[in-house]
C-alpha cells in the first residue's frame, strides 16, 4: 500500500513530527474500528472506506477537521509537508505561475502525468525536476527516468493542486495546439453574444472541442485562481505573450502561437460584445462570467499594435469591489473624516487618483455604504464596471450622443437622492455635476489628478468657476495602492538611517521594520494583496474662503495640513512602521 494511501502510517507520521497529540492519533485509531459515533458517522465512514480502497489519506484525515498543536487546520498542505519532512525530501507549494507551460505539458503524456499525479516543475539541463504526493515513488520516477532520459529530482507537493495545475496546462496547451490546426474553421463557431458567460468546469473544457473557447475560458479560470486584477495579451513578432497582474506587479504566464492570436481576440470581443470586423480603432466592452457560482466583471479594452491587437481585461470581483470603507486602508481618522463627507444631504466629493488606484473600489464601497430602501443611487459609468442591483447604472455610449454631460441631465429628472459620476472630464459635465449639488444631490465622482490641492486647480482649467467649487465641494480624496506585507512570512529587517532619510524619516539610529522574506503563500514576492493609502482633504471654512481661483495649490495644502490634514506621503510611511508594508513600496510610490 502507497504510503499517501495509509490512513494510519500518515497519522503516526503527524504525531511523531509534533502536529497532533498522543489523543488525536488514538481518536483517528478509534475511528476506524465499530461502531461509529454520530457525531463523527461522515469521518468513520470514510475511514473505513479508505481502509478498503486505499484512498487518499489527506482527504481522510482533513475531513476530520483537525486542529494541530500549534493551532493550524491539518489540511492537504500541511500533510504532505509534514510527510515530506519525515522522508527527507523536499516539499514544493505549486505556483502555477512560476512554471514553464512547454515543461509541464509536453515533458510527460498526459495520461501518465493525471494518472500518477505527477507534475513536472522545471527542467535545468538534463535534470528534470518533478512534484507528486507520494513519498515512495521509485517506480513512477524510474519509468520516468527511461521515458525522458533526464535525471529525475523528486519533490512533494498537494495532489489537489498537482491534478488542478495539469489541467490547467494540459487544457489551455491542447486547445491553442488544435486551434492552431482549425483556426482557419473557427470563426463561424463564435457566436456567443450572451453578455452572461458562465464559465465551463475543467472537466467541461477538456471534454469539449470548441478549442478558441476553451482557451479563452482557461485563461480567465486561470486569472481569477491566482487573484490577477488584468489579463494582457501581447502580439509580438513570433507569438503572443500574455501576462498578468497580481499584487501590482505583471508576470508573463503564457506564450501563444501567434496564429492563434486574432482568433483568441475575437473571442473575447465576441464576449465583449464589441465589433469583431473592426480591426484599426481601439474598442472598449464588458464581459460578466460566472465561476463556481461567484460572478465577476471584466472589463475589456482592445487596441492596434504594430504586430496586431492588444487587449487588456481588468477584472472586478465583486466581494473586492464592494467591501465595506473599514477595509480600504483608511486610518482612523481619515475614516471618520470621509464618512462625515457621506454624510452630507448635499454636495460633491470627488476621489482622485491615477489609473490604477483604486478610486472605483472606493465609489463603489461609498454608495454600499449610503444604500439604504428609501435612497434612489443612480450611476454614471464608461463602461459600467461592477453591476449593482441596488443601484440604477447608466453606461455612457458616445455612438448615440449619451455623455456623462447629457446623462447627468437626464438623471435630474430621475428623482435621485445620490449620483455617481465615474469621472469628470469636461466643463459640460463638472458643471452639470455642480447643478446637482445645489440642487439638493449628493454627487459623487472621480478625477486624474496627483493629490487633493491639485484638484482645484484641474476644475478650474475645466472650467469651474470659484464660486461653484466654493459652494458645492464637501471634501477630496486622494489615494493610491501599496502592496501589504505576507502576513506569513513577515520578519524584522534592521534600516539604516540614510535609507530612512529617503522616506522622509530623520532618524539618527537604525529603525527595525518589517518585510515579507518569500514564501509559498506569496509566490516568494513578500506581498500578498493590496491596500490603499489616502489623503483626506475636508472644505473647512478657512479652505473654502481660499478656494478663489488665485491662491496656488501649495498654499492650500498647507493650510489644509496644519488644520491636521496628513498628506499621501505621510500616511504611506505610517503603513510602514506600522508594519503593514514596506519601505520598498513607499520608495516606489513617492520620491520624497
Amino acid at each position: 500500500m502507497a504510503v499517501i494511501n495509509n490512513v494510519e502510517k500518515v497519522a503516526v507520521i503527524l504525531r511523531n513530527q509534533g502536529v497532533i497529540s498522543p489523543e488525536q492519533l488514538q481518536e483517528i485509531r478509534r475511528l476506524m474500528e465499530p461502531p461509529p459515533t454520530r457525531h463523527r458517522r461522515r469521518a468513520v465512514h470514510e475511514l473505513r472506506k479508505a481502509r478498503k480502497e486505499e484512498k487518499y489519506a489527506p482527504d481522510v484525515i482533513s475531513a476530520m477537521k483537525l486542529f494541530s498543536i500549534a493551532g493550524k487546520p491539518v489540511d492537504e498542505e500541511l500533510i504532505i509537508s509534514v510527510v515530506a519532512k519525515e522522508y527527507g525530501i523536499p516539499f514544493r507549494k505549486v505556483d502555477p505561475l512560476d512554471m514553464d507551460a512547454k515543461v509541464v505539458s509536453e515533458t510527460l503524456p498526459k495520461p501518465f502525468a493525471l494518472k500518477h499525479h505527477v507534475l513536472p516543475v522545471a527542467l535545468l539541463g538534463r535534470e528534470l525536476t518533478v512534484a507528486t504526493p507520494e513519498p515512495e515513488d521509485a517506480a513512477v520516477v524510474q519509468q520516468i527516468v527511461v521515458a525522458t532520459g533526464y535525471r529525475v529530482n523528486h519533490v512533494l507537493s498537494a495532489r489537489s493542486e498537482i491534478d488542478k495545475t495539469l489541467k490547467q496546462f494540459f487544457g489551455f496547451q491542447t486547445s491553442v495546439a488544435m486551434a492552431e490546426k482549425e483556426v482557419t474553421g473557427q470563426q463561424a463557431g463564435l457566436a456567443n453574444l450572451e453578455q452572461l458567460s458562465k464559465l465551463k468546469s475543467e472537466d467541461e473544457i477538456s471534454s469539449s472541442d470548441l478549442h478558441i473557447q476553451n482557451a479563452v475560458d482557461l485563461l480567465l479560470h486561470y486569472a481569477l485562481t491566482n487573484r490577477a486584477s488584468d489579463i494582457h495579451l501581447e502580439p509580438k513578432r513570433e507569438h503572443t505573450v500574455v501576462r498578468m497582474r497580481i499584487d501590482g506587479a505583471l508576470v508573463e504566464t503564457q506564450k501563444i502561437p501567434r496564429v492563434v492570436h486574432g482568433a483568441i481576440i475575437s473571442r473575447i470581443k465576441i464576449l465583449a460584445r464589441m465589433d469583431i470586423s473592426e480591426k484599426r480603432r481601439p474598442q472598449d466592452g464588458r464581459i460578466k462570467v460566472q465561476r463556481e457560482g461567484k460572478e465577476s466583471e471584466m472589463r475589456v479594452s482592445v487596441l492596434p499594435v504594430a504586430f496586431g491587437e492588444k487587449a487588456v481585461i481588468r477584472i472586478f470581483d465583486a466581494e473586492m469591489a464592494l467591501k465595506s470603507l473599514e477595509v480600504l486602508g483608511f486610518f482612523p481618522e481619515e475614516l471618520e473624516t470621509y464618512k462625515r463627507f457621506l454624510a452630507k444631504p448635499n454636495g460633491i466629493i470627488l476621489v482622485t487618483g491615477q489609473t490604477g488606484s483604486g478610486k472605483t473600489s472606493t465609489l463603489y464601497s461609498s454608495l454600499k455604504h449610503l444604500y439604504t430602501p428609501e435612497t434612489n443611487i443612480v450611476t454614471i459609468e464608461d463602461p459600467i464596471e461592477m453591476v449593482v442591483p441596488e443601484f440604477n447604472q447608466v453606461a455612457v455610449n458616445p455612438a448615440i450622443d449619451l455623455t456623462f454631460a447629457s446623462a447627468l441631465r437626464s438623471i435630474l429628472r430621475q428623482d435621485p437622492d445620490i449620483i455617481m459620476v465615474g469621472e469628470i472630464r469636461d466643463r459640460e459635465t463638472a458643471e452639470n455635476a455642480v447643478q446637482a449639488a445645489l440642487t439638493g444631490h449628493l454627487v459623487l465622482s472621480t478625477l486624474h489628478t496627483n493629490d487633493t490641492a491639485s484638484s482645484l486647480t484641474r476644475l478650474y482649467d475645466i472650467g469651474i468657476e470659484p464660486y461653484q467649487i466654493r459652494s458645492t465641494l464637501i471634501g477630496l480624496v486622494s489615494q493610491r495602492l501599496v502592496r501589504v506585507i505576507c502576513e506569513h512570512c513577515k520578519t524584522d529587517v534592521v534600516v539604516a538611517p540614510e535609507e530612512l532619510k529617503a522616506a522622509g524619516i530623520a532618524n539618527s539610529k537604525p529603525l527595525t521594520l518589517k518585510k515579507g522574506a518569500g514564501c509559498d503563500k506569496c509566490r516568494f514576492t513578500g506581498y500578498y494583496g493590496r491596500t490603499g493609502v489616502h489623503e483626506v482633504m475636508d472644505i473647512t471654512e478657512n479652505l473654502r474662503n481660499m478656494i478663489d481661483g488665485e491662491t496656488p495649490d501649495t498654499a492650500i495644502r498647507q493650510a489644509a495640513r496644519k488644520a491636521g490634514m496628513r498628506i499621501l506621503q505621510e500616511n504611506a510611511v505610517r503603513k510602514m512602521l506600522a508594519g503593514v508594508t514596506t519601505l520598498d513600496e513607499v520608495l516606489r510610490l513617492f520620491s520624497l
